[in-house]
């Protein structure tokens, strides 16, 4: 894979843990909720300490700015983007091999339409995927999990 100008393979990076952002993990992160803001700003200082960037499938990425619109506004969603571009995170696109292993793991294991990208997205780079989401223990040990507390809506 090139990133950022350079090849980079899955072990180019020695023993550096990789991480995925699901979508609530950067809300929480942008709503500075307890408990979420915290360890998320902390990935994002390991990973500019690290230069090995957190990923987000674009999919997940348009759900954050989505639900930003929804909740703020598009002004609010647009600053969201903004942000997002000066973070340590590479959102990586999709093409037909990611978008079918992902309709794969929403078949198998019941799981919504975005959660399956980042789970995919996780599962293929060998990271540990950042949620406060609980669904994703039923992908069992294929998939690491960092979790994150849960937020009340």
């Amino acid at each position: 894979m090139v990133f950022g100008g350079r090849r980079e393979s899955r072990f180019s990076r020695g023993r550096a843990r990789r991480y995925v952002l699901d979508a609530n993990a950067l809300i929480g992160l942008f709503e500075d909720r307890e408990g979420t803001a915290d360890k998320i700003e902390h990935l994002l200082e390991q990973a500019l300490r690290q230069d090995l960037p957190l990923l987000m499938s674009a999919v997940n990425w348009g759900e954050v700015f989505y639900i930003a619109w929804r909740r703020r506004g598009e002004a609010k969603a647009r600053e969201a983007e903004g942000r997002l571009q000066e973070m340590p995170v590479a959102v990586i696109s999709l093409d037909q091999e990611r978008a079918s292993r992902a309709g794969a793991l929403k078949r198998r294991h019941s799981l919504d339409y975005a959660d399956a990208y980042a789970a995919e997205l996780a599962i293929e780079r060998g990271a540990w995927l950042v949620t406060a989401d609980r669904e994703f223990s039923k992908v069992g040990k294929t998939l690491s999990v960092y979790s994150l507390p849960r937020h009340e809506k």
